[in-house]
């Protein structure tokens, strides 16, 4: 995924949390690495709440993972 697509400031500690929340959805949703559209479109929802406001660890994990289930 490009971060060209993303509208924020990302500083390292952000993009450690963001890959953390974005790896365990992966495993938690059961997407493989072959599985390019899915993770893109994850990978652009984890950013999207984050830009959005969303700057917590656990509160971005909780934000999306109520997406899915809506």
């Amino acid at each position: 995924m490009s971060l060209s697509r993303c509208r924020g400031v990302y500083w390292p500690a952000d993009l450690n949390m963001l890959q953390r929340v974005f790896e365990r959805l992966c495993t938690e949703r059961r997407l493989a690495k072959k599985d390019r559209d899915q993770r893109d479109r994850l990978a652009m929802e984890v950013f999207q709440v984050f830009d959005d406001g969303t700057k917590d660890e656990a509160e971005l994990l909780r934000a999306i993972s109520k997406r899915r289930q809506a």
